[in-house]
């Protein structure tokens, strides 16, 4: 019976390869016929001699009722090794017994990790087959004709007690088989859950040419007792019995475990308190009392100082103004508002800062020579940026997944490289899943699982394999590049595996009927062996079913692992991604077409695909990029001109001018990609609109001039005006704020010089005609609407005592709603949303989620394991008999148990257990040598065994093979130093096969690097396990952490280095620490602002009103980023980040011109809003505004929510804060003018409190 198992098992689109062993058990019955009377008693036997053998060659045993028999002491001896229960006569020959022998050698690499379990075993059929006292425990109950008149047994009963079948059970259930990642029970039981069940399956006749029994075995518990039979009850052993050594992986009741059970569910608790029926957040009710508390004492405030002002007994004192006036401060205040804004710009009545009188100062001079020396300017501002993108013609787009996902100082990046460079780089995937769709009325969709399903199936099959990639003039097939485990065929992971991937043995194996039998039986039965000799789990192939109900599976997964490389310019490398681009090629072009013809589903995804489909949304949204900045174009074309008559329009017009500004922003873009290219920095094609804002804040400054000024004070001005506040909001682009205050400044002075010598814009070489009615010099400019409204309505509506209390209660109201709302934004960043809308990978995420009920593979790497002797390293990770009931392996034994918390779904595959194993003198069967010390293989293997027909013939070529060692040869059953030295090659090269299961070579041969192994270390060895299935972001996060964070403990206490690794790992490892991440990036952004704040205003109290309203800014943006349901991550947080540079233009503008002007809080801010709530709101709120909308219509998801959803919420949320909030906060508690008369202060303080 062979069993070569070599297989690959997927979880969540990645493979892993594994070697897998079925154990069937045939029972041997040998010696003569004969019809003796049926007797049951001591010393009879009632099956003795074999009658002949079954047509697919099992031995049939004679109904023989006959005395047993003394045996040879060469047959003695050999019983006793074997069955040491029995002792004296026998009720089996010599032939016999080495029959049961050679049998019972498949399971015992199984199960030898736990003596108790192997010896219940062992004794079990060593009853059954030799007992002397075998007639009172079996009962022949059928019979049948065999090679001629023979009669031999068909069925028989076999009496065990209740509590025997009991105890080997449970000390069998829990046995690990390593190599396969689960317990020896899926194979030597068929997944059993108790004693009957296992017994059933153990006696279940075997059809011809299947493994099994070749007769039928009933057990029973209870014997009649007229028939003098009596059920066998031989010593039972429990694996809790420390003198035999059960690991705590095998036996996790066992004694030596009760310190180290395995964790309690994690379960995440938040603080919460009950009110009534209402159970509240414990934050949640600390921020509600907090506003409530805040509320209140502005309320108490308000009173207070409405009632100060309205006491008669005060006095109101007079100001520096002419005595005679009968008008109030604020009536006088707002007459000279007015007036201002009329009439002249603001005049700076304070004394200024130090570093803003510096800047000042600066500005005027600068304004002068740039409008004396315009062209001058103009050139040398240009030349930077052109010379910068010649870097341009280095200019590449990053698409690099794992590039794009981490930094080069990753951990987990550096975790990747040691995994591929010492073990083995991870298997390239293809993969296609085929599924139903919804039945007519909408409900469950039908099984995938039918006879046309499974025909078309080998259709697509037949396509994938006659598919040809050109790559160099050669053709590369699928059969050039996938994965072999053993140098034979493709390890293809389909339900085809069933039928040899040979379309032929459909209807030869039985078509449906024997894909649905595999289902059940894929671990037992050899005709569902895959072709490349594998059990495959029906879990991997198929997808959306409950539970073990494969049957009613909704999708066929397959997958088809190709080999990996390094290098990435090598010949290999280039031939897979050939052979990929072709796979994805033939699925859009044929196979997706065929299959939606019968009603189904196509979804499908090679290694390429998501590298591939990123370069091709780098190019898809370039359209919308352009259309954005020609939208930009339109609107400042129209916001910078003036309102006038139609006659006058081609003169006052600011097309040319708007077009310059957009040219010179898209200049900086250019000119900044260009730098960072030429010091090699890749680039992604996400540009946003910058710096357009700032040019309508200079134009708008220069138009607030009187005319009757020569253009060179009015640029000087314009520039001593708004310089300052424009150098605080746009220090973070630094290229773009030097192309505005350099360039652009030139052509606002050739666009004036344009119009007042009434030449046409955009064909300044025509010039019309003087109006008559214009008097240049005298003619008083328009307000316009805007800021008539910011002057009338806005300012006064904001000064009502009523209006700032709705103010101040809705902001702070929101701020501590969005504190609330930060801890719902959960971390990540879906795989779906950075592809384009339109990628065939949409498809394929979804059919992931919803169908694959496997975990992807989970490595546990050790670094640097000391196997000498004298090192305990060895028995601190293994997990057989005598090792550390802590260990390394029994550990993740135990956190499998709770896969809730742990997030591990099974045991690891161990290469250490099972090279133990492997060496074990009771494994007789695996690790043998020949006479002059060389490696023998197996007796079913060759040379030992040579095929004849398809069966294996044993030859005499291993007839003198012995074991590797005795058990006197070993320290404790560990091998020295140089016994591990010298077998640990030949484990691993060793082929698995029926005889021997504990062939390292397929499942460990890049689990263990043994380059430099002599020394006594072993660089680096892996451990395979799974994570259990995961489907959401939040998932993929959590198991990360959980799994660092177990490795961690381990290798606190067991003083080794030891990480995880998952392929998966890399994409999410930011998002572990990605709220520190985020709260670091941003507190250092404000804190940068703030500290330049403070040193271009010499003031903590306007840097503390700034800090103020932009940390409330950022706090409304997660706020309604969770309510947007928008993760954290990369992109989030870089936008967080910049949004505080953006939402500084919204308040330092109005910031400043409360800072200059002079007066009581009220009359300044006035006079702030009126002057620059105008240029805010045009020329930065919808200067944004316009230029986010268009990214709603991106094709790509991340555009849409990233960035327009957003930006959106930033310029909504930073227009209502400096234009409305900080406005208020400004004339409630703003710092008092620099210089003032002692009237005014005394003034301020006794009739405003802050």
């Amino acid at each position: 019976m062979h069993s070569v198992k070599s297989g690959l098992c997927k979880g969540h689109g990645h493979i892993c390869t594994h070697l897998i062993l079925f154990m069937s058990i045939s029972f041997p019955a040998s010696g003569q016929p004969s019809n003796s009377q049926e007797v049951h008693g001591e010393g009879y036997c009632s099956m003795y001699g074999i009658c002949g053998q079954r047509s697919d060659g099992k031995v049939l045993s004679c109904p023989n009722h006959t005395h047993s028999v003394k045996p040879d002491k060469v047959l003695s001896s050999k019983i006793q090794s074997l069955c040491p229960t029995i002792s004296g006569n026998v009720c089996c020959s010599p032939d016999q017994f080495d029959i049961l022998r050679g049998q019972v050698q498949q399971v015992i690499p199984l199960l030898v990790g736990c003596p108790a379990c192997l010896r219940n075993f062992l004794n079990l059929f060593c009853e059954l087959v030799c007992s002397p006292n075998q007639s009172l425990f079996t009962n022949v109950t059928s019979v049948k004709k065999v090679n001629g008149n023979r009669m031999a047994v068909d069925a028989i009963d076999f009496y065990v007690t209740h509590y025997f079948g009991e105890q080997l059970f449970n000390s069998c259930k829990d046995v690990k088989f390593g190599t396969m990642n689960t317990r020896a029970m899926d194979f030597i039981g068929a997944g059993a859950k108790n004693y009957p069940e296992w017994f059933a399956y153990l006696g279940h006749q075997a059809n011809s040419n299947e493994p099994g029994s070749p007769y039928a075995i009933t057990f029973r518990s209870k014997s009649n007792d007229s028939s003098g039979m009596m059920p066998m009850n031989v010593t039972a052993y429990s694996c809790v019995d420390s003198s035999l050594g059960c690991s705590c992986g095998d036996c996790p009741s066992s004694s030596v475990c009760f310190d180290s059970l395995p964790p309690a569910p994690h379960v995440k608790r938040f603080c919460s308190i009950k009110i009534v029926s209402l159970k509240v957040k414990c934050l949640d009710l600390s921020l509600a009392i907090g506003y409530l508390f805040l509320i209140s004492a502005f309320l108490l405030w308000g009173f207070v100082y409405r009632k100060e002002r309205t006491d008669p007994l005060r006095t109101k004192p007079s100001i520096n103004v002419n005595e005679e006036s009968k008008l109030n401060s604020d009536e006088k205040q707002e007459i000279l508002c007015i007036s201002q804004i009329r009439e002249a710009p603001p005049v700076v009545k304070a004394q200024q800062p130090v570093a803003q009188r510096y800047m000042s100062n600066f500005f005027r001079k600068y304004g002068s020579f740039v409008s004396k020396h315009p062209t001058l300017v103009l050139c040398l501002s240009l030349a930077v940026p052109l010379l910068l993108c010649l870097g341009l013609i280095h200019f590449e787009v990053e698409t690099r997944p794992e590039k794009l996902w981490v930094g080069p100082g990753s951990k987990t990046a550096k975790e990747k490289q040691f995994f591929d460079s010492t073990l083995a780089p991870f298997y390239r995937i293809e993969q296609l899943i085929l599924a139903s769709i919804l039945d007519s009325n909408g409900e469950r969709a039908p099984s995938i699982v039918t006879d046309k399903n499974l025909k078309l199936l080998f259709e697509l099959q037949k396509k994938v394999d006659g598919l040809r990639a050109n790559y160099s003039g050669s053709m590369v097939s699928l059969t050039d590049i996938c994965l072999k485990p053993l140098g034979r065929n493709c390890a293809t992971q389909s339900v085809l595996q069933y039928f040899k991937m040979d379309p032929q043995n459909y209807d030869a194996y039985g078509g449906l009927d024997h894909a649905q039998y595999c289902f059940q039986h894929f671990s037992s039965a050899e005709k569902c062996l895959s072709a490349f000799q594998a059990p495959l789990d029906p879990s991997t192939a198929l997808g959306g079913f409950s539970g073990t109900n494969y049957s009613e599976a909704l999708a066929f997964v397959i997958t088809y692992p190709v080999n990996n490389v390094l290098d990435k310019k090598s010949t290999e490398y280039a031939k897979s991604v050939a052979w990929e681009k072709a796979f994805i090629r033939l699925m859009q072009d044929e196979l997706v077409p065929m299959v939606q013809l019968q009603n189904l589903t196509l979804s499908f995804s090679s290694e390429s695909s998501i590298e591939e489909e990123l370069k091709r949304e780098s190019t898809a949204d370039v359209i919308t990029i352009l259309v954005s900045y020609l939208v930009m174009f339109a609107y400042i074309s129209i916001t910078l001109g003036d309102r006038c008559q139609l006659s006058s329009s081609f003169v006052s017009s600011k097309v040319l001018l708007g077009l310059s500004g957009v040219v010179l922003v898209m200049l900086s873009v250019l000119g900044s990609v260009g730098f960072y290219s030429i010091i090699g920095v890749k680039s992604t094609l996400i540009i946003m609109e910058v710096g357009v804002d700032n040019m309508c804040i200079l134009v708008h400054a220069v138009k607030r001039q009187p005319l009757e000024l020569v253009l060179e004070e009015r640029i000087s001005n314009a520039l001593v005006e708004v310089g300052p506040s424009i150098t605080l909001a746009t220090l973070a682009v630094l290229l773009d704020f030097i192309l505005q205050v350099t360039a652009f400044v030139s052509l606002i002075i050739f666009d004036f010089l344009r119009a007042e010598d009434d030449r046409v814009d955009c064909v300044p070489c025509i010039r019309l005609a003087s109006s008559s009615s214009a008097d240049e010099g005298t003619v008083k400019q328009d307000i316009g609407l805007l800021t008539r409204y910011m002057k009338d309505v806005h300012a006064p509506l904001l000064s009502l005592q009523g209006v700032k209390i709705v103010v101040v209660a809705v902001f702070f109201g929101f701020a501590f709603a969005s504190i609330a709302l930060c801890t719902r934004v959960q971390p990540g960043l879906e795989q779906k949303v950075v592809l384009p809308r339109d990628s065939y990978l949409q498809s394929y995420f979804d059919d992931i989620a919803k169908y694959l009920r496997v975990g992807p593979p989970l490595y546990f790497v050790l670094k640097d394991f000391n196997y000498s002797l004298e090192s305990r390293n060895t028995n601190q990770i293994c997990s057989i008999s005598q090792c550390d009931p802590n260990s390394f392996l029994n550990e993740i034994t135990k956190a499998s148990l709770v896969p809730s918390s742990s997030y591990i779904a099974k045991p690891a595959a161990s290469w250490l257990d099972d090279f133990l194993i492997w060496l074990s003198p009771e494994a007789f069967s695996c690790c043998r040598e020949f006479l002059n010390r060389s490696y023998c293989p197996p007796d079913d293997q060759p040379p030992c065994c040579q095929p004849n027909d398809g069966l294996c013939t044993t030859g005499v070529e291993c007839k003198d093979c012995t074991t590797c060692f005795l058990y006197s040869d070993l320290h404790d059953g560990r091998p020295s130093t140089v016994q591990f030295m010298e077998k640990l090659p030949w484990f691993l090269s060793a082929l698995p096969s029926s005889n021997c299961a504990k062939g390292g070579k397929g499942a460990y041969t890049s689990s263990v690097n043994i380059s430099g192994y002599e020394s006594g270390i072993i660089q680096a060895s892996a451990f395979r396990t799974y994570h259990t299935p995961l489907s959401k972001q939040s998932d993929y996060v959590n198991s990360m952490k959980a799994a660092r964070d177990f490795s961690s403990k381990l290798s606190d206490s067991l003083k080794m280095e030891i990480f995880p690794y998952s392929v998966f790992y890399i994409f999410f490892e930011q998002y572990l620490n990605i709220w520190k991440t985020a709260l670091i990036n941003i507190s250092i952004g404000l804190g940068a602002v703030f500290i330049v704040c403070l040193i271009l205003t010499s003031s903590i109290w306007i840097s503390a009103i700034i800090l103020l309203v932009l940390t409330m800014i950022i706090i409304d943006m997660l706020g309604v980023m969770a309510i947007l349901d928008i993760q954290l991550n990369a992109i989030s947080v870089v936008n967080l980040v910049m949004s505080i540079g953006i939402a500084v233009e919204f308040c330092v503008h109005v910031m400043h011109a409360f800072l200059v002007n002079s007066g009581d809080r009220g009359s300044r801010t006035k006079v702030a809003v009126a002057t620059m709530g105008a240029s805010v709101f045009s020329g930065i709120t919808l200067t944004k505004l316009v230029g986010v909308i268009v990214l709603r219509f991106s094709k790509s998801e991340v555009f849409v929510v990233y960035f327009f959803q957003i930006y959106m919420a930033l310029v909504l949320i930073g227009f209502l804060h400096g234009l409305v909030f900080l406005p208020v906060i400004l004339s409630i508690c703003g710092p008092p003018p620099r210089s003032m008369s002692a009237d005014t202060q005394e003034h301020q303080w006794t009739t405003q409190t802050s």
